[in-house]
């Protein structure tokens, strides 16, 4: 006999029961997909929020404080320790965040012992922690925090160098690290690079600006030290300017009266019946080193020209006062130093391998180059400098300069040297209404020698002297 299924009494029951059946898994899946993107949108929030306090936060300190915390939210961990390697080599323990409070001791004590170990193990006389202290820290950190805590670090690359370790832990024996949570952990202690890097960069920016304004304040110093102008000085006109390259330079010029009562000195009466020294000179460099030098050298001088020595002794008394300090900075000074008599007009000069001036003589047209025999004020202690003089007459014209001006370089790498040089003087002689306008044709010359797109790499000084009718 075969048997025959009988139909259902409830077919009602057995529809509602299937459907619930197959709703259950719906409903399930709905749920995971519900969490998954909560869980998203937490996780993108604390990401936000870190990204907005690494604009706004100027204070690394505080900034820091939050990384630990981060790591921990947007991988459900129990803790995180953000562990610095200091720029002078050591290793600290830089912040710590534990969601179980009784839990914080016990892994702050395990996390310094770690880094306490690798630090005496790994550090070298100097105290700087080479760049093994990571697997080994690593080492020590699991064996000190224990077997039950899953845990996972990861560096902190500043320009490519590790800075720092990132830890992330727990002690949920059902947790795992899957690679998206991994993921999570980089991207903070990227962020934490992010800051570390800004933070250093922001210091040396404001490093460099205490530099700058303290150039600044020097260059202005050493400006003021400079003649704020050309005397006036019976007999002839003068003009003079200096260009540094940077904010301090090495060049230097300088009008010293010689054997003159106070009272005879008078910038504006033109009937000076003194000798006045004129000078030029070129530390060799620039910058700091150079303008202190130029200014010890100015103070010098500025002492012992108006002894009413000859040029040549004044060089000779200058190299063997300065020659220990030149000696010690390794430098050297170029000098040209001149006395003017406007009594008798006679220019009395000695030269220490300076840039000999050169002289336009108004009644034939020829050029003269002013030099003696010397060398380097800094070289030899014991070195002797040579006198001469020249009668100057009314026209004649000299320049004082320095070797920025023949060294000048243009595009194509070629010198303004000093046939250039001797030719736009002798044209500016010819065309050129007094001192200052010679002064702006040479400089203009040379600048459109250089070229608009190039900067001249060392100092500029000229000095114009013209003998008047008077």
């Amino acid at each position: 006999m075969v048997s025959v299924p009988q139909p259902s009494s409830h077919p009602t029951a057995d529809r509602d029961s299937n459907a619930n059946t197959d709703a259950a898994p719906i409903l399930a899946l709905k749920q995971l997909v519900a969490r998954l993107h909560k869980e998203q949108h937490k996780i993108h929030d604390l990401l936000g929020s870190l990204g907005f306090a690494l604009r706004s936060f100027s204070n690394l300190n505080q900034f820091l404080e939050l990384i630990p915390l981060m790591a921990t939210r947007v991988t459900d961990a129990d803790g995180g320790a953000l562990v610095l390697f200091k720029p002078n080599g050591q290793v600290r323990l830089e912040r710590l965040h534990c969601q179980d409070s009784h839990q914080s001791k016990n892994i702050r004590k395990a996390l310094e012992t770690a880094i306490s170990v690798v630090t005496a193990s790994l550090a070298t006389a100097t105290g700087i922690v080479p760049a093994t202290a990571t697997a080994a820290l690593d080492d020590q950190v699991s064996r000190y925090l224990g077997s039950e805590i899953q845990l996972f670090g990861t560096t902190v690359f500043v320009k490519q160098v590790e800075r720092g370790r990132l830890y992330v832990f727990s002690s949920n024996p059902e947790y795992s690290w899957t690679e998206s949570r991994q993921k999570l952990v980089r991207l903070v202690a990227d962020l934490t690079a992010v800051a570390v890097e800004n933070d250093e960069l922001t210091a040396e920016l404001r490093k460099k600006e205490r530099m700058n304004r303290e150039l600044e304040i020097g260059a202005e110093i050493q400006l003021r030290l400079l003649p704020r102008q050309c005397p006036k000085i019976a007999g002839i006109t003068l003009a003079a300017r200096c260009q540094p390259a940077s904010h301090i330079g090495g060049d230097y010029y300088d009008f010293i009266p010689t054997n003159c009562h106070p009272n005879q000195v008078a910038l504006g009466s033109g009937n000076d019946p003194c000798r006045w020294g004129i000078v030029i000179g070129d530390v060799m460099g620039k910058g700091v080193p150079a303008g202190l030098l130029m200014t010890m050298t100015q103070g010098m001088l500025r002492t012992e020209v108006p002894n009413g020595n000859s040029p040549a002794q004044i060089l000779q008394k200058l190299n063997q006062v300065i020659y220990a300090d030149l000696e010690n900075s390794h430098r050297f000074i170029t000098l040209f130093c001149s006395a003017y008599d406007p009594q008798t007009q006679t220019l009395y000069y000695s030269n220490a391998a300076h840039n000999p001036p050169l002289l336009w003589q108004a009644a034939t047209g020829n050029i003269k180059r002013l030099d003696t025999w010397g060398m380097l004020i800094g070289l030899d202690a014991e070195s002797q400098y040579e006198d001469a003089h020249i009668q100057l007459h009314p026209g004649d014209t000299i320049i004082y300069y320095t070797d920025g001006f023949t060294d000048a370089v243009n595009q194509s790498g070629d010198r303004f040297d000093e046939e250039n040089l001797i030719r736009k003087f002798y044209w500016a002689c010819q065309h050129c209404q007094g001192p200052q306008a010679i002064l702006e044709y040479l400089f203009e010359q040379v600048y459109r020698f250089i070229g608009s797109a190039n900067q001249n790499k060392d100092d500029m000084t000229l000095i114009v002297l013209q003998v008047t009718n008077e």
